[in-house]
């Protein structure tokens, strides 16, 4: 479990949080400078193990997935689509689970 922040194309800055078994469980927004990804992974450690943060939405092919959001109600994180509700449910406790993790990659 931990969070791995990379370059983009355009030399903006991304990070994905993921699990134990190295499958990508939440994906940030585009970042300007890397230091906005390191406070976008701090609000993703404080906000991402309270439940009431989560909510469940459905893309527009009716696949489940989930967002993560902050205390002001940005979105700090968006998940993969799942297969089903339930499939989406596991992916937020994973990310309940692994988001205080301490442990930054960042990939050149």
């Amino acid at each position: 479990m931990s969070y791995q922040i990379s370059p983009t194309t355009n030399a903006k800055f991304m990070f994905n949080l993921k699990a134990e078994n190295n499958q990508v469980i939440l994906t940030s927004q585009v970042y300007e400078q890397k230091q906005s990804a390191l406070d976008g992974i701090a609000s993703v450690q404080v906000n991402g193990p309270d439940a009431k943060n989560f909510e469940l939405k459905a893309s527009i092919s009716d696949e489940p997935y989930f967002v993560l959001k902050a205390q002001n109600g940005l979105i700090i994180g968006t998940s993969q689509m799942y297969s089903s509700a339930a499939a989406a449910e596991i992916g937020i406790a994973s990310v309940q689970l692994n988001s205080p993790s301490k442990e930054i990659a960042t990939v050149e």
